[in-house]
C-alpha cells in the first residue's frame, strides 16, 4: 500500500552530540487523500488526473462544482449566470447568516449551485451543477430560483438543459421557504417539457430529500454516477421507520437502475461523451 511508504524524516541536532532532535513527515500536508470505500491512501494530484476515481476500487469521490464543469464544459465556454440574490433567514437565525458568511468565504461559492451556459462538443445548453461543499446542496431559495431562473432561460434560448444533483434535501433553516422551491423547480420543469425542450438530470453522490422529490426525479432521461446515494430519507431513518432491514445496495445508483428509477449508470470518464451523443440525438443528428 502507498501509505507503507510514507516515511517520516529524522533530523538531528549536530550542536548536541547527534542526539534526535525531531520527528517530521516528509509528505507536504494536503497532497494525499483518503478513499473511503476501499481505504487506500491516493496521491490527490493522480486522482484528479483520474476524473477523482479510485484507480483501485473505482469508488467516485464528490466532486466540486467548478472540477465539474471543467470536465464536462468545453474550455472557455462557460458563461455563469449572473444573478444577485440574497439568501432568505425567515427563521431569524444569526448562526445561519453567519455559517452562510464563512462557507462563501471558504468556498469561493455564492451558493449550493452554479449555473449558466457552455458547450458540450460544441453543443451548447444551459446547466446546473450542485455543489456539495456548501451546506450540502442543501436547496434552500437562492438555489432554487438560480434553477428556476435557468430552466426558464433554456426555454426562452431553445437549449436543452442538464443538472447534476448533489444534495441533503431541502434547507431546514429556510422553513416552509424551502419547501417551496420543490413545487417551483418541479412547475419550471412542466413549462420546460411544454416546450418541448430536453432536460437530462444526471444523479451523483448524494442525492436526498427535497431535491430527489422535485427536479432531480423529472429529466427526460435520467442518469446517475456508480455507487451514488439517492433517495428521499436516509437508509438508516427507512430501517427505523419500517423496521426491518434492507435490501443489500439500497438506494445506489445501480440498485436504483435495477428497478427501473434511472436510465443509466454511466461512469465519470464517460459522461461528457454519453451527453454529447444524447444531445444529438434529440435533435436527430448523428453521434460520431
Amino acid at each position: 500500500m502507498v501509505i507503507d511508504k510514507i516515511k517520516k524524516r529524522i533530523e538531528y541536532d549536530v550542536e548536541n552530540d547527534n542526539q534526535e532532535k525531531e520527528h517530521r513527515s516528509d509528505i507536504p500536508v494536503g497532497m494525499w487523500v483518503k478513499c473511503s470505500k476501499c481505504k487506500e491512501i491516493l496521491y490527490k494530484d493522480d486522482l484528479h488526473k483520474n476524473y477523482s476515481i479510485c484507480p483501485n476500487c473505482g469508488n467516485h469521490f464528490r466532486l466540486s462544482s467548478r472540477r465539474r464543469i471543467d470536465q464536462i464544459i468545453d474550455k472557455f465556454t462557460f458563461e455563469e449566470f449572473d444573478l444577485s440574490n440574497e439568501s432568505s433567514n425567515p427563521l431569524g437565525m444569526n448562526d445561519y447568516v453567519k455559517k452562510l458568511d464563512a462557507l462563501r468565504e471558504k468556498t469561493g461559492l455564492d451558493e449550493a449551485v452554479k449555473c449558466g451556459i457552455g458547450n458540450i462538443n460544441s453543443e451548447k445548453v444551459v446547466i446546473c451543477v450542485m455543489d456539495s461543499n456548501f451546506m450540502m446542496g442543501s436547496m434552500g431559495k437562492v438555489v432554487g430560483e438560480k434553477i428556476t431562473y435557468s430552466i426558464e432561460k433554456a426555454i426562452q434560448l431553445h437549449l436543452p438543459v442538464i443538472i447534476f444533483c448533489a444534495s441533503g434535501g431541502a434547507r431546514m433553516q429556510e422553513g416552509i421557504v424551502s419547501l417551496m422551491q420543490m413545487a417551483k423547480t418541479s412547475a419550471a420543469v412542466q413549462k420546460l417539457n411544454k416546450a418541448g425542450n430536453l432536460y437530462i438530470s444526471v444523479l451523483t453522490d448524494p442525492t436526498y430529500g427535497g431535491v430527489t422529490a422535485s427536479f432531480a426525479s423529472l429529466g427526460d432521461i435520467i442518469l446517475a454516477e456508480p455507487g451514488a446515494m439517492v433517495g428521499f430519507a436516509g437508509p438508516r431513518v427507512i430501517k427505523q421507520t419500517i423496521g426491518e432491514d434492507l435490501p443489500e445496495g439500497f438506494q445506489t445508483s445501480e440498485f436504483l437502475l435495477e428497478h427501473g428509477f434511472v436510465d443509466k449508470v454511466v461512469n465519470r470518464k464517460e459522461m461528457k461523451e454519453t451527453l454529447y451523443k444524447l444531445l444529438l440525438l434529440h435533435k436527430g443528428g448523428e453521434s460520431r
